[in-house]
């Protein structure tokens, strides 16, 4: 069983957390602000830096929620002070990434390209180095904002499991097929 919820968050020092009396956790610190609304029964308690969430029955929904809310409010004090970042690297002969701002443009081997607006809270940059494979990087400081792009990006062209080809994140594994050749012996 997932003990999550009983942990306490440590509030580093530059960062503010504030909880409305209609339970809405707003934490700012110096990369930015987030906000989370936390369902009426679970209880956010601030006092001496460290954040506590509290459940009222041991219901098995009050324990799921408890866990829940308790690493959303991590994840945003983590996005305030450090940020996130994902890579991604386009593995294919051809394919292709540029931005200009927050507009993508993706080649990927079809016969159009993929232009892909990014919401403002995200910060995208493209390498393309000779001998390697063009890299997406992502910045943000919202987790759940960050993963849902990238794995929208991803979409557009997953790997595949016979050559690898696709879009996948810097250091994912991927799981290879050997193919029809390797049936023959």
């Amino acid at each position: 069983m997932s003990r999550v919820g009983k942990a306490p968050i440590s509030i580093p020092s530059g960062v503010t957390i504030t909880v409305s009396n209609d339970n809405v956790v707003t934490v700012a610190g110096p990369k930015g602000e987030l906000t989370q609304a936390v369902d009426t029964d679970i209880t956010v308690a601030v006092e001496d830096n460290v954040l506590t969430v509290q459940r009222p029955t041991e219901q098995k929904r009050h324990k799921a929620l408890h866990g829940l809310y308790r690493a959303l409010i991590n994840n945003m004090v983590i996005g305030v002070t450090e940020g996130y970042k994902l890579q991604q690297e386009l593995v294919g002969v051809g394919y292709r990434a540029t931005n200009v701002g927050n507009t993508l443009d993706l080649v990927l081997g079809y016969s159009h390209h993929y232009v892909f607006q990014l919401p403002e809270e995200i910060k995208v940059t493209t390498t393309s180095e000779k001998g390697q494979t063009p890299k997406i990087i992502l910045e943000s400081i919202d987790k759940q904002l960050i993963g849902q792009v990238a794995a929208k990006i991803r979409s557009l062209r997953a790997p595949e499991p016979y050559k690898g080809k696709g879009i996948k994140f810097v250091g994912e594994v991927l799981r290879r097929k050997a193919g029809k050749s390797a049936s023959k012996k």
